[in-house]
């Protein structure tokens, strides 16, 4: 049903809408409807993704984004008109490079690019670049890590893990077939066995 919904384009939009699309189906939608200045190849998009001023986004590849704020203007100029009866501009592009994580409810402002290789942690407010390789958190975002101390730790912790095989046989982040295992051996470990 899949196929057919996005085969013939007249139906992609009743499925976005109505069906449960997964993040790369999202993205593979957006790239052809959204309005993007650019979305890059093997990305993963949330339903819950808002982008305003879509034109003035770049997406590169392999860019994952969850339930995140695109922002790139501010609204505040027609605040600054009936105060003051100056008009002004505040708009900028958003730059997202390749391999790029921005995390559930953080908000990217206008001007901001985000290197390669960079993670926004959830919650955060990015109001300045992100250099590639950095990891940002926090209002406003700022550095919190480098992406490969942050590699090396989670290596580390995911082979104490007993599902630890299942991880290391995955390809890339999501395994739709390993996923219904992987949840029963959480829960299981995480909570004991269900009664």
């Amino acid at each position: 049903i899949r196929y057919i919904f996005f085969r013939f384009s007249v139906f992609e939009w009743v499925y976005i809408k109505f069906g449960k699309p997964s993040s790369s189906e999202y993205a593979e939608y957006l790239k052809k409807h959204g309005g993007c200045h650019f979305i890059g190849e093997g990305c993963r998009i949330n339903l819950g993704a808002s982008i305003v001023d879509p034109c003035l986004v770049s997406i590169g590849n392999n860019v994952v984004l969850s339930d995140c704020v695109l922002i790139c203007h501010d609204g505040s100029v027609e605040t600054i008109y009936n105060a003051f009866g100056i008009s002004v501009d505040a708009v900028g592009k958003i730059d997202i490079r390749d391999n790029v994580f921005v995390g559930h409810g953080a908000i990217v402002l206008r001007g901001v690019t985000i290197g390669r290789n960079a993670i926004v942690a959830a919650g955060s407010v990015v109001t300045n670049d992100v250099a590639e390789g950095d990891i940002v958190g926090g209002v406003p975002a700022r550095p919190i890590g480098k992406l490969a101390d942050f590699a090396k730790k989670l290596s580390d912790e995911t082979s104490t893990l007993p599902w630890s095989d299942l991880i290391t046989s995955r390809k890339g982040g999501f395994d739709a077939k390993l996923e219904p295992e992987l949840m029963r051996q959480r829960v299981e470990y995480f909570f004991g066995r269900k009664n």
